[in-house]
């Protein structure tokens, strides 16, 4: 029985030590269908969520569902070393290792002294007293100076990637609103399409920064942005919008861009679609016959022409297909809300709004920031 305990602990230091090298090391998606990582976010998600639905959509509820990301982060942390530390007591306890307390030690004792052992504090008030057991001692302490060490390592790639991918849902508050939309991003620019294909190239790369950073680290996933209104998931869909509209209305060198940034944008949210498990949803349409023909008016009145008709409108539709499921699946499991095609009310800019309210009659009710105080 005592060595069905060590091969059981030994079996279950591979299956953590495995899982810690493809969540931190492992610079690629893992295709494998069972994985204590992939479960441990599932599970932790389901009950966050399902908390988060029953709560009022509201400043409190995306308070709550930006505490998941970092807190799941340190529970994981947490249950491998907790995993490895019992597993590693297991194996101690099944080779029948003796320690330096009276009666030779119970399990507690080797939890105890594996735990000790794990984070290198060195006490030496239990020790084993065989060669076997002290060579399983050397290499517990081993791995748990190196997995501090990639736990140490690993948090700021972490956070330079979050910030590299807020960096730019930030900067596109004042081009397209909060929550943007492809309506008040082509309208901002008019008929300046340089500078909308300067924009446009610099999405693509965001858009590839963006998967390679989630498919390695999909945790990234759960975070949220600063603000109750932005989100990386809506700031990719209206950019999808905006190439969509632009690759099949707008001539000009702006098309190609538009088509290049249509195509990685797309292949960001399938890939991360696939990665956390979220099928297509057939079943939406977020622009209507009527929606549509108000937004080419009220871009037409901007200087922004888009090509008009039968053939046209397939078009757009075709290329809506090709995304708008893949997002929708991932707004609801992420619960991140879709931007719309058309600023509306709720649209705004959040650097003309302060914590202390409008002070001042600025342009869409916020504050001037010209206006003295």
């Amino acid at each position: 029985m005592r060595w069905l305990i060590a091969l059981a602990g030994a079996l279950w230091i591979a299956v953590i030590v495995w899982d810690t090298f493809e969540a931190l090391v492992l610079p690629r998606r893992v295709t494998r269908r069972f994985r204590t990582t992939r479960m441990f976010f599932r599970t932790t998600w389901w009950i966050w969520s399902a908390v988060a639905r029953r709560m009022r959509a509201s400043g409190r509820r995306e308070t709550y569902l930006s505490f998941y990301g970092p807190l799941s982060l340190l529970l994981l942390f947490a249950a491998w070393a907790a995993s490895l530390i019992v597993a590693f007591a297991m194996v101690q306890f099944g080779l029948g290792t003796r320690l330096s307390v009276p009666g030779g030690g119970a399990f507690v004792h080797h939890v105890y002294m594996s735990g000790e052992t794990f984070f290198t504090l060195g006490l030496g008030d239990v020790t084993p007293l065989s060669v076997v057991g002290r060579i399983v001692l050397v290499i517990e302490a081993g791995m748990g100076f190196g997995f501090l060490a990639l736990v140490i390592g690993y948090m700021p790639v972490l956070y330079q990637s979050f910030s590299r991918r807020e960096t730019e849902i930030t900067l596109l508050d004042a081009r397209a609103g909060s929550p943007p939309s492809a309506e008040e991003l082509l309208r901002g620019h008019g008929e300046d399409l340089d500078q909308l294909t300067e924009l446009l190239r610099e999405w693509e790369r965001w858009s590839a920064d963006v998967l390679e950073s989630h498919l390695s680290y999909p945790v990234l996933s759960f975070y949220r942005s600063q603000h109750d209104n932005q989100s990386w998931l809506a700031a990719l869909t209206a950019m999808l919008d905006t190439s969509a509209l632009v690759a099949i209305g707008v001539e000009g060198t702006c098309q190609r861009q538009a088509r290049l940034t249509f195509a990685m944008a797309r292949h960001t949210v399938v890939d991360l679609a696939q990665v956390l498990g979220r099928p297509p949803l057939d079943d939406t349409d977020r622009l209507f016959p009527d929606e549509l023909a108000r937004l080419r008016a009220s871009l037409a009145a901007a200087g922004v022409g888009l090509h008009v008709g039968a053939g046209a409108d397939e078009k757009l539709a075709e290329m809506r297909r090709m995304y708008e499921p893949y997002v929708a699946a991932l707004s609801r499991h992420l619960i991140m809300p879709l931007p719309p095609w058309r600023a509306g009310a709720a649209s705004r800019e959040n650097w003309r709004t302060t914590a202390w309210g409008n002070r001042g009659p600025g342009p869409r009710g916020g504050v001037d920031p010209h206006e003295d105080d």
